[in-house]
């Protein structure tokens, strides 16, 4: 790619992490073939998962839960999509060379602060800070190393609307909210690849793809996102509204600290669904479906490789 970070973005259960997941079984003649160097990848789905599982330990001492009122709710505060987002800008600083510092509830706090939230441990006593740190820290995300020369970094975020939202989202809902709150490092060496689904296919993939208990909801190809949030944050996106106003064919324009990024951008259409197979057991992948999907792909990047 022209870019050496690729966002890669969509509604849930669009298609994102099995793309992510088809990349790293690639080696480096497949991945150069689609313009890439040697994957890393980065994604807020974790970090959404360590909100839940610290409410779940808040509810359980009966403290006020920070993000989450139970597990089949939307967020509590709607700035922690910003929190998401400065919590990738922390993880990108660690691959640019400045290690991640603090525990995981620190990093909250920071991120939160960053995104204009109260602390998530305001309230908590030391005590109670000390016992839910220790009952999540085994499920945070290693921190990022380095990124090697001529690494592609991949990063994934789903953000949108509720259902029968109007054009431009409010902050801090949709990607132009998102957007706008990654560092400007990153934005100068960013292109987007958008997974097109509509918002019902991505509700059905949603359903289907859920594995239950705390295994799928780690997981990033097997988690379930509850119904309420998928209609209610997810029921529509602002990605398609944001290429056909940003005055610049094939890009998203992204408006940060008196600065415009014009982010080339380009489609996968997985409307159809080509890349379910790959949340599979990658032996038992099919090779036509395996062609298939390294094909569209390749297409589907070729002006972000030519840009």
């Amino acid at each position: 790619m022209a870019r050496d970070i690729l966002l890669l973005l969509a509604l849930p259960a669009a298609g994102k992490s099995e793309i992510r997941t088809y990349l790293d079984s690639l080696d480096g003649d497949a991945l150069a073939d689609l313009g890439f160097g040697p994957q890393v990848q980065l994604d807020d789905y974790p970090y959404v998962h360590l909100m839940r599982r610290i409410s779940q330990e808040q509810r359980a001492r009966g403290l006020a839960p920070s993000f989450f009122a139970d597990d089949a709710s939307q967020m509590l505060e709607p700035r922690d999509w910003g929190t998401l987002i400065h919590l990738l800008n922390e993880d990108y600083a660690a691959l640019e060379g400045t290690p991640v510092a603090g525990t995981v509830l620190e990093r909250f706090d920071r991120a939160r602060a960053a995104a204009g939230a109260a602390p998530a441990t305001a309230g908590m006593d030391a005590a109670a800070r000390a016992e839910i740190e220790a009952a999540v820290a085994g499920e945070a995300p290693p921190p990022p190393q380095p990124a090697a020369p001529g690494s592609t970094v991949v990063v994934e975020f789903a953000r949108g609307g509720p259902e029968g939202a109007s054009m431009p989202l409010p902050a801090p809902l949709g990607y132009r909210y998102a957007l706008a709150c990654l560092d400007p490092g990153l934005l100068r060496r960013a292109a987007i690849l958008y997974v097109w689904v509509t918002p019902a296919e991505s509700r059905r993939r949603n359903r289907d793809r859920a594995a239950p208990g705390p295994e799928g909801d780690a997981s990033i190809l097997h988690h379930g996102v509850p119904e309420v949030v998928m209609r209610g944050d997810y029921g529509t996106d602002d990605l398609g509204w944001l290429l056909e106003t940003s005055g610049t064919p094939g890009a998203v324009a992204v408006e940060r600290d008196g600065e415009r990024f014009e982010i080339p951008t380009a489609r996968f259409d997985n409307r159809t669904d080509l890349t379910s197979f790959l949340r599979g057991d990658p032996a038992s992948w099919p090779s036509d479906a395996v062609a298939l999907v390294h094909g569209r792909l390749r297409e589907a990047l070729r002006p972000l490789r030519e840009g």
